[in-house]
């Protein structure tokens, strides 16, 4: 990698700050359905650090404290209480800073340990080699674009409501402020989705997904290839995304260009 994207705790702060964004803006969409009844809430902690909670939708990317170090460690305690109080089980990304010894000695007090590892890639803004079939991607950018879109993302991810999850959506995710959706097709179909997120000048490939029957052809790399074009024409600073380790994501992620920042270790409740 070019020396300018050497590991450095402002490149970690600011891909803390793009994840945790893009986050709180998918919650939002759930939390501006009528009657909150998804039950979001936020907890802003001091710098990067944040709580998030779906208490009526168990999933670990909407029910985190991501972002704490070094001497934030008296509020974890209250962390764990605020989780407890609201039924949902805590759970916490631990960056890899040298100075956050504490912060995890704290964490082994309470009774948690590291249960998972995730790997945060990033990658500089030079051109890529096309070595996939990224032209045949499209943004999304009309109404039926997107149902087709939902339709994939749905399959990918084995929503079971589809068309609930496509109500809920509908309305607020062609255009959203700092997204990009991208579609690619296979025998004329809707076959494979993802999301570009970009912010303060960093870009975050997001939320890809691929309906079964059509894995393993080289879809999520023509996304990736496209997304990347995409923020790099958009004049971004660097460009990061999320897997986990050694996973075909990830795997795909270095064969665009894509190297380790860094690894977190994922913090819950030890098993009695």
């Amino acid at each position: 990698m070019p020396s300018d994207i050497l590991p450095s705790p402002e490149l970690i702060d600011r891909t803390l700050q793009i994840e945790n964004a893009y986050s709180i803006s998918r919650m939002q969409v759930l939390e501006s359905l009528p009657g909150n009844p998804v039950g979001i809430a936020f907890r802003q902690i001091g710098g990067a650090a944040v709580g998030m909670m779906a208490k009526h939708f168990p999933n670990p990317n909407f029910n985190k404290i991501t972002g704490l170090g070094a001497g934030q460690e008296g509020g974890v305690e209250g962390l764990v209480a605020w989780c407890r109080d609201n039924g949902v089980t805590p759970r916490f990304e631990i960056l890899p800073r040298g100075s956050d010894r504490g912060l995890c000695q704290e964490l082994a007090r309470l009774g948690f340990t590291v249960s998972d590892f995730h790997t945060s890639l990033i990658r500089d803004t030079a051109p890529m080699p096309r070595v996939a079939r990224s032209g045949d991607v499209e943004e999304v950018t009309t109404p039926q674009a997107l149902d087709e879109f939902l339709d994939a993302y749905c399959a990918g991810w084995a929503i079971p409501d589809r068309e609930g999850f496509k109500r809920n959506v509908r309305p607020h995710w062609l255009g959203r402020d700092g997204w990009s959706l991208f579609l690619r097709r296979e025998g004329g179909r809707p076959a494979a989705t993802a999301k570009l997120y970009i912010r303060d000048k960093v870009a975050y490939l997001a939320d890809a997904s691929c309906d079964p029957v059509w894995r393993r052809r080289g879809l999520q790399l023509a996304l990736l290839q496209r997304r990347i074009g995409a923020a790099i024409a958009a004049g971004v600073d660097f460009i990061c995304s999320g897997a986990a380790f050694q996973s075909g994501s990830h795997r795909n992620m270095e064969r665009a260009g894509m190297r380790v920042q860094f690894v977190r270790s994922i913090w819950t409740e030890r098993e009695t």
